[in-house]
């Protein structure tokens, strides 16, 4: 091969290198396996939802999309809100409008509700969001929304020390965390994942706390991402609205 040819050789090498890196980032981008959405709890109108006005269990997305518009919101994002019994009632805390629907559960069992420390999310009646511990849980009688899940999956900004990184235990797993700047940001896996890679996730944002929801069953409604699950039945649900534009 004489040296012009060498020249081109190594020239179309290079350029098939840069054009296989720019797949692959780009479709690193597209397969990033955790979804999220960020919200300003003191801006934006955070509920936890269970029944509807005739006491109707609500279960599905769905259902709350329709019971909030036929109280003229928008559901901006929705997600399963927390572990739930096999009649769709709160497993753990949960608490509505300042109204304790469930007791705190401080139970030891089977499952991932139970692996300890498990925690609490809750929305102070001044809109302040907090994630803690269910042990360092206390009611002031100034929380407006509450809901009990485990286990939690940042800890004082250290991943749980029961997940292993590298695990094989797989799933569809969506969670809640603070950020910094105490904004609350949502995710749900988009593929299966385990515990400490889902963690890792919030820890990489600067959550100094984050709880894990659910997963396998887990679901999220956002569609400003083209993300728009809306199956499922489940028991307390979270959900972000805006008043309905009128045209």
């Amino acid at each position: 091969m004489n040296h012009s040819k060498a020249l081109l050789a190594i020239i179309f090498i290079l350029l098939l290198t840069a054009g296989l890196i720019e797949l692959t980032s780009s479709q690193t981008k597209i397969q990033h396996p955790v979804l999220s959405y960020i919200v300003d709890a003191k801006k934006q109108d955070i509920q936890l939802y269970w029944k509807d006005e005739q006491g109707e269990k609500i279960k599905s997305i769905q259902h709350l999309k329709n019971y909030v518009e036929r109280n003229d919101l928008t559901l901006t994002f929705a997600m399963n809100g927390g572990m739930f019994t096999t009649d769709y009632a709160a497993l753990g805390l949960f608490i509505q409008r300042k109204k304790i629907v469930t007791p705190l559960n401080n139970r030891h069992g089977a499952g991932n509700f139970y692996v300890k420390p498990n925690g609490v999310f809750y929305i102070t009646t001044d809109n302040n969001p907090m994630i803690c511990r269910t042990a360092d849980f206390r009611n002031n009688g100034k929380i407006k929304y509450a809901t009990q899940s485990g286990p939690m999956l940042v800890i004082n900004g250290k991943i749980h020390p029961a997940f292993k990184k590298g695990s094989t235990k797989l799933n569809i797993r969506n969670g809640v965390g603070i950020l910094p700047n105490n904004n609350v940001v949502f995710a749900i896996s988009k593929t299966e994942i385990n515990f400490y890679d889902f963690a890792e996730y919030f820890q990489q944002l600067g959550c100094k706390n984050a709880l894990y929801l659910d997963g396998f069953v887990s679901r999220m409604y956002l569609p400003e991402k083209n993300w728009t699950q809306t199956d499922g039945n489940f028991g307390v649900l979270i959900g972000v609205t805006k008043k309905k534009v009128v045209r």
